[in-house]
């Protein structure tokens, strides 16, 4: 397969050159984001818009650049993120917009409406055909996001404890995934019901198409030989009380994750840019982040998401760790920074796996500028 290109510029400016918002353009347009036609076409931007508490999410400043960029070339760009699966404060289209807006992502500053891109509960999703999927035959994909024309992935690239570092595949696959499609990504189970915070309210019962939630002294149970695990009962509970089964083969949520990308990219125009700075130990989705493992590396673009994933993991491991940093504790044990701070994981398995089912290729021709 073809070496795929990946276009770099550092963090450094001169005073009397481009700032970091600028050098984004030019990078925009050197990796040739251009020769997409966006006249009249509705571009989804895929972005973690940061859980209440995190700090190391990307600035908004770096959306708005990207958002006018597309504009000018007459496009109709929104930011989009799905719910999440767990507790916090994105996990329905209320509160994650709240939490955007709090975070510095309103229309206002970013020049362009935010959609939650699985609806208000996170169950409006559509079933989208996985091509080569060995393990998802078909994506449960926020509503919203496919109805979008192109889709750019603008990415936060850090490490992440389930699959070693999160960036344009995790992005895409685990990000625009509704929460049923999370659930199928991290879980092998079915969900259960915390019945001490269950009210009787029936909520779930009411979406369910297979009749699995029981009722026994006013709360529920579900009966796992009639739930297929769609997980849609868990986004509409008003309390938070049915909850998923998060076991996992070691490796399959990074394969099931690929095959979501997959899904979402498959036959539409994309492009991603991944800004390697804040490369803080875990995802943007806990409510607080550590300090940086190594120091801010650049920003990187490309038409392949693999490649790209590819070349800021490689780019990561060549900086010296920060000492007194997360990484810095950990020591160098595994030459890998990604596994020494998460022993338990293998980054490559996303990579291998994308490259196995046709999504890209690992190998790529960085272009620095």
């Amino acid at each position: 397969m073809e070496k795929a290109k990946v276009y770099f510029t550092n963090m450094r400016v001169k005073p009397e050159g481009r700032n970091l918002q600028g050098k984004l353009e030019l990078l925009m347009r050197k990796a040739g984001m251009d020769q997409i036609d966006f006249k009249g076409r509705f571009a989804a931007i895929k972005i973690h818009f940061g859980e209440t508490g995190n700090l190391s999410f990307l600035r908004p400043n770096f959306a708005r650049t990207v958002v006018d960029e597309i504009l000018r070339l007459g496009g109709k760009p929104f930011l989009t993120d799905c719910n999440t699966l767990y507790v916090g404060s994105r996990k329905n289209a209320l509160e994650h917009i709240e939490t955007a807006y709090r975070n510095g992502f309103t229309p206002y500053t970013v020049g362009c409406h935010v959609i939650i891109g699985d609806g208000l509960k996170g169950t409006d999703d559509i079933s989208v055909p996985v091509p080569n999927g060995e393990y998802v035959h078909e994506a449960k994909i926020g509503r919203a996001i496919m109805d979008a024309d192109i889709i750019i992935s603008l990415n936060h690239f850090k490490g992440h404890e389930m699959t070693g570092f999160g960036g344009a595949l995790k992005n895409l696959g685990m990000g625009c995934g509704s929460r049923a499609g999370k659930m199928e990504q991290h879980c092998d189970g079915k969900p259960t019901v915390n019945r001490d915070l269950c009210i009787g309210c029936h909520a779930c019962a009411r979406i369910c198409a297979h009749d699995a939630p029981e009722f026994t002294n006013g709360k529920a149970t579900i009966n796992h030989d009639k739930c297929v695990g769609c997980g849609r009962c868990i986004g509409v509970c008003p309390k938070d009380a049915v909850q998923p089964s998060w076991g996992q083969k070691e490796g399959l949520v990074d394969k099931k994750m690929v095959e979501y990308a997959m899904a979402v990219v498959h036959n539409r125009p994309h492009f991603h840019i991944s800004i390697v700075m804040d490369v803080s130990p875990f995802c943007d989705c806990h409510p607080e982040n550590d300090a940086p493992i190594v120091p801010d590396v650049g920003m990187f673009a490309s038409f392949d998401p693999v490649a790209l994933d590819q070349a800021c993991a490689d780019a990561v491991n060549r900086q010296t760790p920060i000492a007194s940093s997360l990484l810095g504790d950990h020591g160098d044990h595994y030459h890998d920074h990604f596994k020494d701070v998460s022993p338990i994981t293998n980054w490559e398995i996303q990579l291998e796996h994308a490259q196995k089912i046709g999504l890209g290729t690992r190998a790529y021709e960085l272009i620095e500028f």
